[in-house]
Formats: structure tokens, sequence, C-alpha cells
């Protein structure tokens, strides 16, 4: 029987409409991991997690012997090591890699898209605003209105129109997003979780996008009830999973559906990684790239990004050869294969992220900073 370390009194540091805590938290909830939520009050954590962390981003884990953990996608790996029952990453490795890599979409495409919503729109902003400078801004004492000026700039200038989308990227970019819905639609009339009856990592990752902004925030909301409600069923119903409740078989190989939200990553994500990965190499701060025919004009590098290429690779790379033989094809079939192996010589850092989750080497958004 797998051994499972107990660490009641896990205390997860955010803020309850944050995309990564959101997705912590789903996990934690699925695998029965009990945890207490506290807001991260800001600026005077900043400094607290940079000393301990390396970096100060949300969310962050405190265990109960003191240490502290960042990053959602390491930290869910540490306590599936801890956790061994019920593990989300499945035991085929075809469906394990097409997990790592959905998650990574999950968490580093989506979330863009995800922010517009947020920021982009009044009704969304005036939301956000409102709520997490009364959450996570009580250390700075300044009147309501000037704290939710401060975010709506903060969150505009840095992660919608400062990350490279200007006005002639919006309908593409929400396109994007409607391409996306409708692609989950298909896929929840008929099963009950990405893969199967029960979820798995891909669901988790997916937690982050849906689960504290496209069903939370007003206008995709709006979005989902009309043209998605399966999917916004799904967004509740991963949400009461249980280790009780999640259990039950995953489908045969990689279905059709699966396989076209694969299309999708290799015709957008990718190629962004890898305009990401020159500019990096360049030095560049900012790049512009069209993919998937929208143009993001000023995009943020991302030392990160680098090395979230790297990870994929890595998984790959990790492979018995009898099974890389097996994930090859579907990997050319759904044109991941090419951009997922065009740039050579990644420029990361020296044993870039090799200390996370407990110490991170660079931050989510720009190079050099």
């Amino acid at each position: 029987m797998a051994t499972t370390k107990n660490y009641d009194g896990l205390e997860l540091r955010g803020s309850s409409i944050s995309y990564f805590t959101g997705k912590m938290e789903n996990y934690f909830r699925l695998k029965g991991i009990p945890y207490r939520l506290e807001s991260m009050v800001f600026p005077k954590e900043e400094e607290r997690n940079k000393k301990v962390l390396g970096i100060s981003q949300m969310p962050t884990v405190q265990l109960p012997d003191g240490r502290w953990m960042t990053d959602s996608t390491k930290m869910i790996e540490w306590f599936e090591g801890a956790y061994q029952d019920n593990p989300i990453v499945p035991s085929d490795p075809v469906q394990a890699f097409v997990c790592f890599l959905l998650e990574d979409w999950a968490d580093e495409w989506w979330w863009r898209p995800a922010m517009h919503y947020r920021w982009f729109y009044e009704e969304g902003a005036r939301f956000a605003s409102g709520h997490l400078a009364r959450e996570v801004m009580g250390g700075l004492h300044l009147p309501l209105f000037v704290k939710r000026a401060m975010l709506r700039r903060r969150q505009r200038n840095g992660y919608t129109c400062g990350d490279g989308i200007g006005p002639e990227a919006v309908a593409g970019v929400e396109a994007d997003v409607e391409a996306l819905f409708s692609q989950l639609e298909g896929i929840f009339s008929k099963r009950r979780f990405l893969l199967g009856d029960r979820p798995t990592l891909a669901d988790i990752g997916f937690s982050g996008p849906f689960f504290r902004h496209f069903a939370l925030d007003p206008i995709p909301l709006q979005l989902l009830r009309h043209a998605a409600p399966n999917t916004l069923e799904w967004v509740m119903r991963l949400w009461n999973s249980s280790p009780a409740s999640a259990v039950g078989s995953l489908v045969d190989g990689v279905p059709d559906d699966i396989r076209a939200l694969l299309m999708h990553t290799a015709r957008g994500y990718l190629p962004y990684l890898n305009a990401n990965v020159e500019a990096v190499r360049r030095g560049d701060s900012h790049f512009t790239a069209t993919v998937d025919g929208v143009t993001y004009q000023g995009a943020r590098s991302s030392q990160y990004r680098v090395w979230c290429l790297d990870e994929l690779r890595r998984h790959y790379r990790e492979l018995e050869q009898s099974d890389s033989a097996k994930l090859e094809p579907l990997l050319r079939e759904t044109g991941i294969w090419e951009p997922l192996w065009a740039a050579d010589g990644l420029p990361l850092l020296k044993d870039q992220e090799s200390r996370l989750p407990f110490w991170g080497d660079s931050k989510m958004t720009k190079v050099n900073e």
C-alpha cells in the first residue's frame, strides 16, 4: 500500500479569487489534503516571500514544519510523492505526457486571456479591484478607491495590454477563448472529466483559468452559461470532488476530442514559447509574435517559460523507448512535435528552478527582473 505522510495544518496563502490559488485548492480537495486558506497581504509578505522562496508570487504553501513552497506545478508534483494514493497522473505514459502538456498550456497560455476578461471589461475590473483591495492590500494605509485604481493600473499594464493584448488583439484573443469553450463543451457533454470518469492532472490544470476566472468573472461566466453549460457543470463537479468520489476509469488512448486540444496547443502556445525563447536569448524584455492568427504586440519575455518548454522536453526524454515510440506519432499528427523541438540550446539559467518547490530562480513574467 502506498505511503501517505500526514501534513495536517497546511497553510495556503493566496487570494479567494486567484487563478493559481484556486488550482491548488481544487487539488487539495481532490486529494483530501487538509489545508487552511489565508489571504496573502501585500506589501508586507513580499519581502518574506523573496527571503524564504527567492521570488514573491501567489500562492505559497507553508508546511507544518515551517518550510515554504511556491509554484503550483512543482508543489503538486511534490504532494503527489507525499500522498501517493489516488494519483492524478495516469499510469499510461502517453496519457501522462498529454496531461503534462495540457496542464502547462492551462497554466501559461490561458492565464493571459483570463486576466484580459477580468481587467479589460469594466464589470470584471470593478468586481476584482474591489475584492482584492479589501482582501490582500490591507497592508497599505490608503483609501479604498486609491487601492482599486492602483490594482487596475498594475494588472492592465502588467498582464493584459502591457503583456501583448493591444486593441487589435482583443477580438482574436476572445475568439481563441470561445474556441476552447466549444472544444471543452464537446468533451464534457460526453465525459465527466477530460480523460474519463475521474479527474487527472489535466483537469486540475484547467481549474486554474476556469474556477476563479472564466466561471467567476462576469463576462466569461455569462458566456459559459449560454454557450458551455456542461463545462460550467464540470467546474463545480471538480470542486466537489474528493478521494471517495474521484473514482472510475479513464478512456483508452487519446480520443479525437483531446487530439483537437493538442492541435490547438500546437497552433498557439508552442509557437509563442519559441518566440519567447528567442526574446530571452536576445536579452529583450518584450517581443512581438503572431501566433494562431493573433498578434501579441509587446508581450513580456519570461525566463520561467523557457524552463517550461524544457520541462515538457524532459517529460518526453524520461519515457522508455517503447513509450516514446507510441507517443511520437501522436505528437507529429497533432502538430506538437515540430514546435516542441524547434529551438536549439535553450537559454536556461544554471540549474534553473532545480530547487522548486522550495526556491524559485526566475519570476513568471519578465526576463532579468
